[in-house]
């Protein structure tokens, strides 16, 4: 969204890239649940995905979107569920928001492109729509647990923070009048990006900087080091992946991501173990113990109230206990002769340390002259606790939807004329 405006100067190019014959121009191409699907909206859809900068602006992408759209619309029908004067209203203004315009502009700047309003109206009315039916179908259902939330939070702790990416580019050149062609090169390039060496071949025949003879590859280069509209980009891709073409003033521009390198965040190997020991006289009374319990819980019910449960960074841990926890998965246990007791010892649980603290507040590091906070995250925090768990249901959510939209198609009849 962010190229719209930039391509718009290929607008007079994408209306002749097409053309349709007057007599064919609402011929349909498909039919989903006898609902017509025609060439004119598929040449439409091709068209708005290209002003977008959407990957994979082709007809066979087109029929798919419009495939599915018309799934979502259908739902919908079967539901009662329809979209309002003022709701539709506000989805057009929301997407036309994204460009940085206002609803009547954006409208005017698609009409320059060859792209009618009725197609945007029908584009967001299809997403609008949709939205209902999974805030009726499926959100209801959606639940986050805690435990996967720590889940979530152990991930990312275990997960190395990107401060170097080792890069190979493509640049091609788009003077006035070749903004198509170069675009379309450059997205031909990102299909054929399966492998390094596939990509160091199209750096090689398109790329017009020096990089181009050692297949676009650069040398090492600091995440912090590239422009800040650049860097969520690369930090998208993962080593062997290739960027969506960008388009930059004169130039498309490719990124293929060959490795990169990464540091843990302070404290990320520390951890917090959760433990419980009973003392009981004899090895004989230990593995009696042992027999009988399968959690802390019952450990600690066993001990009647002579269970002492602790839970304690492993710094804190004395070591002969620590040394026999580190071989411990969560309830399980081990012994530990004392010179006329025993001890049983159970591991009820270990986390990193950092997860143990992700309840705090998120930390900054700076304060305004005043003394106030001024907000800034530490680069080093965890997420507060609460958007993680509105992201886990996000994406329980996406991928119920996608489930239920694949099984619409599914049960669909889809043929062509």
């Amino acid at each position: 969204m962010r190229h719209f405006l930039s391509g718009l100067a290929l607008a007079t190019t994408l209306m002749m890239a097409s053309p349709l014959m007057a007599q064919n121009l609402f011929e349909p191409v498909i039919y989903v649940n006898d609902s017509a699907v025609t060439r004119y909206e598929v040449d439409q859809r091709i068209r708005f995905m290209q002003l977008l900068n959407a990957p994979g602006a082709t007809p066979e992408a087109a029929e798919k979107a419009l495939i599915e759209d018309r799934l979502r619309m259908q739902a919908a029908r079967r539901l009662g569920i329809t979209v309002s004067e003022e709701a539709l209203n506000e989805g057009l203004a929301e997407f036309a928001g994204r460009a940085n315009l206002d609803t009547l502009s954006f409208i005017d700047a698609l009409g320059q492109a060859g792209v009618e309003r009725q197609a945007f109206r029908d584009f967001v009315e299809a997403g609008v729509v949709w939205r209902e039916v999974i805030r009726q179908q499926i959100v209801p259902g959606v639940q986050v647990r805690d435990s996967e939330i720590d889940q979530a939070f152990k991930r990312e702790i275990e997960t190395p923070i990107i401060d170097r990416v080792l890069l190979s580019e493509i640049i091609i050149p788009a003077p006035p009048g070749q903004e198509e062609a170069a675009m379309n090169a450059a997205r031909q390039a990102a299909a054929n990006a399966t492998s390094e060496a596939a990509f160091a071949d199209s750096a090689r025949r398109l790329s017009a900087t020096p990089s181009a003879s050692q297949g676009g590859r650069l040398d090492w280069v600091a995440l912090d080091n590239l422009p800040p509209t650049l860097r969520p980009i690369i930090q998208a891709l993962r080593p062997g992946q290739a960027s969506q073409p960008l388009t930059v003033p004169g130039a498309v521009v490719l990124f293929y991501l060959r490795d990169s390198q990464g540091t843990l965040r302070p404290g990320a190997t520390e951890q917090v173990l959760d433990y419980a020991t009973l003392r009981v006289p004899s090895a004989q009374d230990a593995a009696n113990v042992v027999a009988r319990v399968d959690t802390c819980a019952d450990l600690e019910a066993r001990g009647n109230g002579q269970t002492l449960r602790q839970t304690l960074s492993q710094n804190a841990i004395p070591t002969l206990v620590a040394t026999q926890l580190a071989s411990l998965d969560a309830d399980e246990t081990t012994q530990i002769n004392m010179g006329g007791a025993v001890d049983v010892l159970m591991l009820c649980s270990r986390q990193p340390a950092l997860l143990a603290q992700s309840q705090a507040d998120i930390p900054v590091t700076a304060e305004a002259e005043d003394g106030v906070e001024a907000a800034v995250p530490d680069a080093n925090a965890l997420p507060d606790r609460e958007a993680l768990r509105q992201s886990l249901l996000n994406q329980k959510i996406n991928a119920m939807a996608n489930a239920y939209l694949a099984e619409l198609h599914a049960d669909a009849v889809i043929r062509r004329p």
